[in-house]
């Protein structure tokens, strides 16, 4: 039976018993009988996803190698994306184009870039919580030669040029509240001279599978989805940081007028995927780590204390942490009041923000537990079964949670 759901306060962890909390009976408790027999949509919603068709996205996301903003097989990438969308019937399948300018230390304009220096160490300001227990070292590999295979490392030698950039993101358009939205993102660009199969495959593979659980015919929602493939995440959010700026002011605004059809929904929420797949515990004194999934893995949900919507964002993590409790089949989730590096935190003072990662971020990520992060060995082949399963446990967790928020039903 899988444990229950918590939420970290502080420096003190605290465990719900069992759904309970929420007023749901959860797995393996006993219920009263129901006469009501008719099938829970959510519940046939989830069943569709299959750990199968998730391998086989992240599988032909690393066909791109590292996905490096600002290179050929980027722009591919994207391309890819795009074109598995419009496939699944994920309706509006449209672009984001920016220029992208990177700055050195001394603010100058300068091509290429990398992200290394805007990451936030553990126990900072930003990324919040204390570092603790054994600590490995963490970084990003720009050694090419730490790549042992040569087909892969000719694919990741283009270097990055500055300038125009793309990102794909595709939308359900909502029955009866079509300009009302929640956005589901990853981002699709990695580092490290790997195939960032898991930094960040795993939360593309997963945005794009939910799209296509949401894109099917018979499936209808009350409120729109909006599914987003951010680039330039590496480089410092850019992607989604011109995502912001490009669209927020167009929120709720029906073009034309009288027609019906909003392009830029009033956004509800914003639920970010980065890092799915690796949990196998805090590092051994020698920086090793356990070559399984641990059993106590978790899907961790982050909401940022600081920002101005933090107390929305924290009710939206529970909706999720809920939905994990009654509809997830592996791994429980865990709440955390420290979110940052990633795509949520350029929504975070505009609308509820979260972030689902495999590990917390400011503690564990930052602390070493995944020594696979910006480095050549982040490859398809290096995960197992019970690695991907935990993608998938989070892309249950996301699918059932939004479910609920816009009215999902299938049709019969």
């Amino acid at each position: 039976m899988r444990a229950s759901p918590t939420i970290l306060a502080g420096s003190v962890l605290i465990t719900l018993l069992g759904s309970r909390a929420f007023g749901q009976t959860g797995r393996g408790a006993t219920a009263a009988p129901s006469a009501d027999t008719t099938p829970d949509p959510i519940k046939l919603a989830v069943a569709r996803l299959d750990l199968e068709k998730y391998k086989a996205t992240i599988k032909g996301l690393t066909q791109f190698g590292d996905r490096r903003q600002g290179t050929k097989r980027n722009r591919d990438a994207v391309d890819w994306i795009e074109a598995r969308l419009k496939s699944y019937g994920c309706a509006n399948t449209e672009r984001i184009t920016y220029d992208y300018q990177p700055r050195d230390s001394a603010g100058r304009g300068r091509a290429g870039g990398g992200r290394a220096g805007a990451r936030t160490g553990p126990g900072s300001a930003q990324g919040g919580g204390t570092p603790r227990g054994i600590r490995a070292r963490t970084g990003v590999n720009n050694d090419s030669l730490a790549q042992p295979d040569p087909k892969l490392r000719a694919l990741n030698s283009e270097p990055s040029l500055a300038g125009q950039r793309q990102e794909v993101y595709c939308t359900k358009i909502g029955t009866t509240h079509p300009n009302e939205m929640y956005i589901i993102g990853g981002h699709m660009d990695g580092i490290g001279w790997g195939e960032a199969a898991n930094d960040d495959g795993s939360g593309t593979a997963l945005v794009m599978e939910l799209a296509r659980v949401f894109s099917s015919p018979d499936v209808q929602t009350e409120r729109s989805i909006r599914f987003a493939l951010w680039n330039n995440e590496e480089s410092g959010t850019n992607g989604s940081r011109a995502y912001v700026a490009q669209r927020q002011a167009l929120q709720g605004k029906e073009e034309p007028a009288g027609s019906g059809k909003y392009p830029e929904p009033t956004w509800l929420g914003m639920i970010q995927h980065d890092m799915m797949m690796f949990d196998h515990g805090m590092p051994h004194e020698d920086g090793s780590l356990n070559k399984e999934q641990r059993p106590e893995a978790d899907v961790n949900i982050e909401f940022q204390v600081t920002s101005k919507f933090a107390a929305e964002a924290q009710k939206l993590a529970w909706v999720l942490a809920t939905a994990n409790e009654k509809y997830a089949t592996d791994y429980p989730a865990s709440v955390g009041q420290h979110m940052t590096n990633t795509d949520s935190g350029p929504f975070m003072d505009a609308v509820a923000a979260i972030s689902l990662r495999e590990n917390e971020r400011g503690v564990q990520i930052g602390n070493g537990w995944d020594p696979h992060w910006h480095q050549p060995t982040d490859l398809y082949a290096t995960f197992t079964d019970k690695d991907f399963r935990l993608g998938l446990n989070a892309a249950q967790t996301t699918l059932a949670g939004v479910a609920q928020l816009v009215g999902l039903t299938i049709k019969k």
